[in-house]
């Protein structure tokens, strides 16, 4: 059994879903709404939940009512929460959703970065991977080298934020780093010169184009899916979870293998084993862009029949 430690933002969303965008001092009608929980390191350990993956889940809540909302769905989701209660609320993001499937984000504030790496259990990071997500930066890098010294793969999703938050500290520790085409810019040009490190893997999330692995040696692309999106929201985070799992094995007993026999634990070489894992990564990201909200409901026969084309 693979073992993940998620660690970033937990929040509560509201999802409101509109035919389409206002313009300024204009109104639309509202379509739908949902709450449920949310936050990217949150989001990322759900969706392991449902991949043979067993998550755990570092972050913050308040004292609240809607904090113990989110632990409780977290704990029913199948995750074993480390969540610091900071005196107040907890964070609440209000998601508008057009009718492409286009998301805006509002951001209330909350205790979601009220936590440090001194709050996390002792053995905590004896695991297979850490995936960091954003979060305060140098905690990011605490943990990803509490991380490194325990052997674990260091994961690094950082986000819409990577352009303004200094994440350089986390990338140099990083064997994983996951951004979108926008995101990618904040990198510089590949081979990112000292950014990240020279044996690095970069995975870059590419919209309706795919999404490709980048290494200072090869680039592997893989082209997608095509689906009908009904809301982005979260497609990332469940991208990052189908590659994490597929990568470090946790699907090679599964019927996935049937359509991607590089999940197969004798594949020969990264190159297999990654466009598996990117081929599994783009249907987990096609599965939650069907699906209203942050999460979606991944396993992998769902998967196998995305990819098959079913």
């Amino acid at each position: 059994m693979t073992d993940v430690l998620c660690a970033g933002h937990v929040n509560w969303d509201v999802t409101l879903r509109v035919d389409r965008l206002p313009e300024p001092d204009g109104e639309v009608s509202l379509q739908s709404t949902r709450q449920a929980g949310g936050g990217s390191a949150a989001n990322v350990a759900v969706n392991l939940a449902g991949l043979s993956v067993t998550p755990t889940l570092f972050g913050s809540i308040g004292t609240d009512e809607t904090g113990t909302r989110c632990r409780q769905e977290l704990a029913d989701s199948g995750v074993y929460p480390h969540l610091v209660r900071a005196d107040g609320d907890t964070a609440v993001k209000y998601l508008v959703v057009d009718g492409d499937g286009e998301v805006m984000v509002l951001s209330g504030a909350g205790h979601n970065e009220a936590y440090t790496p001194r709050d996390l259990p002792d053995g905590a990071l004896a695991t297979d991977v850490v995936h960091l997500t954003n979060q305060d930066p140098a905690v990011a890098a605490g943990l990803a080298e509490g991380g490194r010294d325990r052997d674990a793969t260091i994961s690094l999703a950082p986000g819409r934020r990577l352009a303004d938050r200094d994440f350089s500290a986390a990338l140099r520790l990083a064997d994983l780093v996951f951004v979108n085409d926008r995101e990618a810019t904040a990198l510089g040009e590949a081979p990112w010169g000292d950014t990240v490190r020279p044996d690095a893997t970069v995975v870059v999330t590419l919209g309706s184009e795919g999404a490709e692995v980048r290494r200072r040696s090869e680039t592997i692309h893989h082209p997608g899916f095509d689906v009908e999106p009904l809301d982005t929201t979260g497609a990332g985070d469940a991208f990052a979870a189908g590659f994490l799992a597929a990568r470090e094995g946790a699907l090679a007993d599964t019927a996935l293998t049937d359509v991607l026999p590089g999940l197969a634990p004798e594949s020969d070489g990264d190159a297999p084993r990654d466009e598996a894992a990117l081929a599994v990564a783009n249907a987990c990201g096609a599965v939650a862009s069907r699906a209203l909200g942050a999460r979606a409901t991944l396993d992998p026969a769902t998967l196998r029949d995305v990819i098959a084309g079913q």
